[in-house]
């Protein structure tokens, strides 16, 4: 084990303090040999004096160390603006302050993940409330309507179709942030086997066909037909619906929505384009955000958890999405796939 440079100190102190006296005897003793054995004794009996009260010495200035040790350790936690505790001394005592450093690292970032997390909750809550308050505002009212119109077979047909599109608008809230939070805690696996990509595609593509075709718009499939991509069928469907669904939301009829996908030896990529609206170039940077409602969107239907939901279940599948988009001319999603989920028949 080494010595630090106090010990070192002490050990020289003890040596140059006693060197003398062992001289001091001999001498003595060579000149009254009689009483030689008195000299060496009494020699000896210094030597473990000297000994002694250097030792006591020492001790006190490690406990005064310690003391102001201890003094410097509690300002440094009441007060951190300094950044870390500093130590010119070597041996055990900079080790203990590297351990104390490192120890309120740990402390200050758990303490900020801590508050990142009860922020993020309460702002899900907020988020989560704000988009309820809506629905449910609405169905008080067409419910006030139709005890009214009773007798109206029009007017509670009419308010009957809003309040069932309010209800499938909280349905849909509900059940996008069931699954955000079944990915977030990782409580599904995904079940990866290869999959047929034109098949699932097609299944994607089945679910908005009907309300495509209702509002006039053109959704095209295009790409290798013996494409496979090993994934969890129904995740993945679950994202390609939700990237159609918000093409549908920003285009108008006559507009088109393509689905490509190709593959390569190290990539398989799968493009989702619209020639709708586009997104506006302040919102590029948020859309991936949960609950986030672009303030250019206008009435565009939505509560903000579909391109979220996307892109946790393309991360899911080690994947990566990106957007480019030019306002009026439309959009387009990227999803990339490493090779490590290519699968080849």
């Amino acid at each position: 084990m080494s010595l630090c440079q106090e010990q070192k100190a002490f050990l020289l102190k003890v040596l140059a303090g006693n060197v003398g006296i062992p001289a001091l005897a001999a001498a003595l003793s060579w000149a009254l040999p009689q009483y030689a054995v008195l000299f060496f004794l009494l020699a000896a009996l210094c030597t473990a004096v000297t000994v002694v009260v250097l030792c006591v010495a020492y001790l006190k200035g490690q406990d005064k160390r310690l003391e102001d040790t201890a003094l410097k350790v509690e300002a440094y936690i009441l007060d951190r603006r300094k950044g870390t505790i500093e130590c010119n001394e070597e041996g055990a005592m900079h080790h203990l302050f590297h351990q104390v450093n490192s120890l309120v690292t740990m402390a200050d970032a758990h303490a900020d993940s801590e508050r990142q997390a009860k922020e993020f909750l309460r702002d899900t809550i907020s988020d989560i409330s704000h988009q309820l308050k809506t629905p449910i505002a609405a169905l008080n009212i067409y419910n006030g309507i139709l005890q009214q119109e009773a007798a109206d077979s029009d007017t509670v047909r009419h308010f009957s179709v809003l309040s069932e599109q309010e209800l499938d608008r909280m349905e849909s809230l509900v059940q996008n942030l069931l699954k955000m939070a079944q990915l977030d805690a990782g409580a599904i696996p995904l079940a990866r086997r290869p999959e047929n990509l034109p098949e699932l595609m097609t299944q994607a593509w089945k679910q908005y066909a009907f309300r495509a075709e209702q509002e006039g718009k053109k959704i095209s499939l295009e790409g290798d037909g013996d494409t496979v991509l090993s994934c969890d069928r129904i995740w993945l469907t679950e994202a390609m619906g939700n990237l159609i669904k918000n093409a549908l939301d920003h285009t108008a009829s006559g507009d088109e929505i393509h689905i490509r996908w190709r593959q390569s030896p190290c990539l398989t990529q799968i493009i989702v384009e619209d020639t709708g609206s586009g997104i506006h170039p302040e919102d590029l940077y948020h859309i991936f955000k949960r609950f986030y409602r672009s303030p250019f969107s206008g009435d565009t239907p939505g509560v903000g958890l579909g391109l979220p939901l996307a892109k946790a279940i393309v991360e899911a599948h080690r994947g990566s999405i990106e957007v480019r988009s030019e306002l009026g001319r439309g959009t387009v999603f990227t999803i990339n796939f490493p090779d490590t989920e290519i699968m080849t028949k």
